[in-house]
């Protein structure tokens, strides 16, 4: 058994390393053919080289959402830190939803944004339970960069190995940040070992923690060898020191480890390793940001954000080490053709509008659109046209998420994420400008997976079947793993989704949302009999209900058809039936 397991999954691991080189040398074709589409000129690039749009992606209750509310507080967006299941009853700020502060859980993905120095930081704070996979998977298709969150106590754990494929698939740049230094228990350096060992990447630390579980008070800097200490009732006072005399030997240990990963990684640090010269600060950054943007190695990077340690430093990180939009290739589908062959898409405010609607949520004033923005601009009351539909629409309102709040906004340009009222469209549709050379491109489309369970639905009151109806047709429509079916044979609605906690939301905001209370059960399954042998029949029906009354007998014998059936290929029954009746007429 063990031999077979380990055969399928060799071969699984090969048939995705040739999917994944066929993907990259397509890719590399399409960058090699000239491109129609006007590059970013000097002036672009260098407005745009201080938009960072970054994912926050983790197992489930690994700290996403509270790290998420500590870059909040400190980059000044919130005014107050708010736990995600707080005594005040207010919740987080990404946990809007009511079941979501309940639960404790993040159900759908949040956007928002932010500024840190120089940097404006757009963020998509995601779910970590499997169930909702889909909106790590969509979220991580148009973000740049992400950050990964590991428990410092867990480790690298079911979900972070669902969250690291799918960075893999989408080749997102990507910092390891290791939460919850603070808890008992909690050891960075077997985490580094996980990643590498289960994750493969090639990861080293760039900090060193100042003390651990209820001694953690912060970090050291392996790079400039400076330690930072946060202080402060919610950690906003970061003192920098001198390193500490008794982690100095340490800190040159895992200095000298830093080097020596990110020169297999990197031929200008290999070359001074080698010489056995001294790697200033700003080389060896400036290798670990090449490094990080070609995928081949993951800074990780220690602190509490319970604890409010560490933070500013990650934000520090986000700004050094994740590429900025015109830093990513982009490649769409060009269908103009007979084939589909891929283009790449340069990352430019002056080329023409190309969109792609990621994510939809039904607002209180209509549809909600997200859209990631990859060339070219767009503003309030323009014509965009559906590469999927052909259809030519108007955007009536532009907006930025702020969770559920909204600002508007009069335009947007390539490397944002927007949303959009008034426009009719399903997930993953790409959206195009008024300009001929973007007519006919599609952006690569987002993995759904397939549903793994299923329920029977029922409303109680018939008179709730309208609402009952809608909100089925609003979840469809939002989440392209919840799926709807009718049983012709029983008459049952089927719902399916991810798992129970899935379905168990959407009935759940169905009754709360719609005021539609369901019955909810297993699917029913219709049983059918195969006849195996022969069986002899003999009925005498006998009924006197006044005047002749009624008599007969049936008498006969069924048996399963055999190869030699005398059917022909093109009956259309697999039924044979032989009469063999008397009439006997007395004389």
């Amino acid at each position: 058994m063990l031999l077979s397991s380990a055969v399928f999954l060799s071969r699984s691991r090969a048939c995705w390393a040739q999917a994944a080189v066929s993907q990259v040398a397509s890719y590399a074709a399409a960058a090699s053919k000239p491109n129609t589409l006007p590059e970013p000129t000097p002036e672009e690039f260098k407005a745009l080289s201080h938009i960072r749009n970054v994912g926050i992606s983790a197992h489930i209750d690994s700290g996403k959402t509270t790290l998420t509310e500590r870059i909040l507080y400190y980059s000044g967006r919130i005014r107050d830190i708010h736990e995600v299941r707080g005594k005040d009853g207010v919740g987080a700020k990404m946990d809007h939803m009511d079941l979501e502060r309940e639960k404790g859980i993040t159900i759908q993905s949040a956007a928002t944004y932010c500024k840190w120095k120089d940097a404006q930081i757009n963020i998509i704070d995601t779910p970590g339970h499997v169930d909702f996979t889909i909106e790590v998977e969509r979220a991580l298709r148009v973000l740049d960069g992400a950050v990964l969150v590991l428990c410092g106590v867990g480790g690298v754990q079911s979900q972070s190995i669902t969250v690291d494929r799918q960075m893999k698939r989408y080749n997102v740049p990507r910092l390891v940040f290791i939460n919850k230094l603070d808890r008992m228990g909690s050891n960075p350096w077997r985490v580094i070992e996980m990643a590498r060992e289960k994750l493969k990447l090639n990861a080293a630390a760039v900090q060193l923690p100042i003390g651990l579980e209820e001694h953690h008070k912060g970090c050291v800097d392996l790079i400039d060898r400076k330690a930072f200490i946060f202080d402060g009732a919610r950690g906003e006072q970061v003192t920098e020191l001198p390193v500490p005399p008794d982690l100095l030997a340490e800190v040159e240990k895992k200095r000298a480890e830093l080097v020596e990963r990110i020169s297999e990684v990197d031929d200008e640090v290999a070359e001074l390793f080698l010489n056995e010269q001294p790697i200033e600060p700003a080389v060896l950054r400036a290798a670990i940001r090449r490094a990080t943007l070609a995928l081949k190695f993951q800074p990780v990077l220690m602190g509490s954000a319970f604890k409010n340690k560490g933070v500013q430093l990650l934000l520090d990180s986000m700004g050094m080490y994740l590429p900025s939009p015109p830093e990513v290739t982009n490649t769409a589908l060009d269908t103009r053709g007979d084939t589909e062959t891929p283009l790449v898409i340069p990352c430019s405010p002056s080329g023409p509008f190309v969109g792609l609607a990621f994510k939809l949520e039904e607002g209180r004033y209509g549809q909600l659109t997200y859209v990631r923005i990859y060339s070219g601009r767009i503003r309030k009351g323009d014509f965009i046209t559906s590469t999927n539909t052909g259809k030519r629409v108007r955007v009536p309102r532009l907006v930025r998420m702020h969770s559920d709040e909204m600002t508007d906004v009069s335009e947007a340009v390539a490397g944002d994420i927007v949303a959009i009222f008034g426009v009719d469209c399903a997930s993953g549709e790409t959206f195009t400008g008024g300009d001929k050379h973007a007519h006919g491109l599609a952006m690569t489309s987002i993995k759904v997976p397939d549903p793994v369970m299923s329920l029977a639905l029922t409303p109680r009151a018939s008179d709730t079947l309208p609402a009952f109806m809608k909100a089925l047709s609003r979840f469809q429509k939002e989440d392209p793993t919840f799926r709807v079916t009718s049983n012709s044979e029983t008459g049952e609605i089927i719902i399916s989704g991810m798992g129970e906690l899935h379905l168990e939301i959407y009935v759940e905001r169905m009754r709360r949302e719609y005021k539609v209370e369901c019955e909810v059960g297993k699917p029913k399954v219709n049983f059918r009999e195969a006849i195996q042998a022969r069986a002899d029949y003999n009925y005498l029906h006998k009924k006197q209900s006044g005047g002749a009354g009624q008599f007969g007998r049936v008498a006969g014998y069924i048996e399963p058809l055999g190869d030699n059936s005398g059917t022909t290929a093109g009956e259309a029954s697999n039924f044979k039936f032989i009469n063999q009746c008397r009439v006997h007429i007395p004389l």
